[in-house]
């Protein structure tokens, strides 16, 4: 037994703590029946009219999304992609769940083609435990903070979706107007332009800096802020992974632009392409990304949220000669985009800065109470910080 065990607690192999199986086969027609959840390596996949496990249980990826682990409280069924606990032997089900996820299973996800969790090396597990009122207390503590989690979670999905349609409304029906005209986007305010990018921006893309030149990059709070497009994420810029140096501008094709430049990906595949973000500090960027300069008619800030907008038609218009698309300055030149006055731009973009912030702020929330899981996590299933047991909590058996 280890001697970071705490005292009255036990120490075993996974596999003579709990049962761990491989799920069943099941063809992806007999998926879309009945009302027992199918559970693969991405959570439910399906529902079927019987299950292969009885409730409760703990699944977690077994291909995919490895390490993921899942709390299952009534009869399901179990994939092949996944593995599932049945039997706990006497032991509390939620306890194994939050002491899996704290785990990290992912770490034995190896092997050289499609990584994939071995059964045999989660049962080699060494897993301390306390006795089964403990297990209950434990377990009890950190679903709270879980249900306050997905709570969060569904609130910011929630605000999303309004955001969404925030943006749809405003930026194509704008504020207060009540006559519309037919235009290459749709329905717009009949006072309203359509105008290409190229009109009312002037393009530019940066370059990268020679990487066998190290004196290019640097990370001093002095040195330029330099975008890629990972860097970019529909939002304000405040930060970038990488920066480069005075050297580096000199002798590239890298330019400084102003906060409030909007930016956007134009390679990089089907997730990159067409990313957009708006610049909260002054930064360069890399080749991969056209920067939009405005000529006094579109404000960066409202372009930004017009392209995270419309951002799923360069699927219509990215291509490439290479394995992954890609979108050329000539496209975003032509990409049109609705113009109101600079005025109501400027109310659109309130009220959508509005929106956001409220995203944002779930956003943090839930980091901060993804923090606090995790500190739980460290000091309650490892015993160092004890609960405290009510006698009529102490005399479960």
């Amino acid at each position: 037994m280890s001697n970071t065990v705490p005292e009255g607690w036990f120490e075993s192999r996974l596999d003579q703590f709990a049962v761990l199986q491989r799920g069943f086969d099941l063809p992806v027609q007999n998926r879309i029946h009945g009302d027992v959840p199918i559970y693969g390596s991405n959570g439910v996949v399906g529902y079927h009219n019987e299950s292969s496990v009885k409730g409760p249980g703990v699944v977690t990826g077994r291909s995919g999304s490895i390490g993921d682990v899942l709390f299952v409280e009534k009869d399901f069924w179990a994939l092949n992609t996944s593995l599932y606990i049945k039997d706990f032997h006497g032991n509390s089900c939620k306890y194994v769940y939050h002491y899996l996820d704290w785990f990290d299973l992912s770490r034995f996800g190896g092997g050289t083609g499609v990584p994939t969790l071995n059964r045999n090396d989660v049962h080699c597990i060494s897993i301390v435990y306390p006795r089964f009122p403990e297990q209950q207390k434990i377990a009890t503590i950190l679903s709270s903070v879980d249900d306050v989690i997905e709570k969060t979670r569904a609130q910011i999905d929630k605000l999303k979706d309004i955001k969404t349609g925030m943006m749809q409304e405003l930026l194509t029906k704008g504020i207060g107007h009540t006559e519309f005209k037919d235009s290459p986007v749709g329905r717009i305010p009949a006072g309203w332009e359509v105008k290409a990018l190229g009109d009312v921006f002037a393009l530019s893309s940066g370059s990268t800096p020679s990487r066998s030149v190290p004196e290019y990059y640097c990370s001093s709070l002095n040195a330029h802020s330099w975008v890629k497009t990972l860097d970019l994420s529909d939002g304000l810029i405040f930060k970038t992974d990488e920066k480069i140096t005075d050297q580096a501008i000199q002798n590239s094709s890298c330019k400084v632009y102003p906060i409030g430049t909007a930016l956007v990906a134009m390679y990089g595949g089907w997730n990159q392409i067409g990313r957009s973000g708006l610049l909260a500090i002054p930064a360069a960027t890399n080749q991969a990304i056209c920067a939009l300069l405005s000529k006094g008619i579109v404000e960066g800030s409202y372009a930004n949220y017009w392209l995270a907008s419309e951002r799923y038609r360069w699927k219509s218009i990215a291509a490439s000669s290479r394995k992954d698309p890609n979108i050329t300055k000539q496209d975003v030149s032509d990409f049109l985009i609705t113009v109101p006055t600079l005025d109501e731009q400027k109310k659109i973009v309130i009220r959508l800065d509005n929106a956001t912030e409220l995203v944002d702020k779930k956003i943090k929330q839930l980091s901060f109470y993804n923090s606090i899981k995790k500190a739980l996590m460290q000091d309650l299933l490892t015993g160092k910080v004890r609960v405290n047991l009510t006698d009529k909590e102490s005399a479960v058996v």
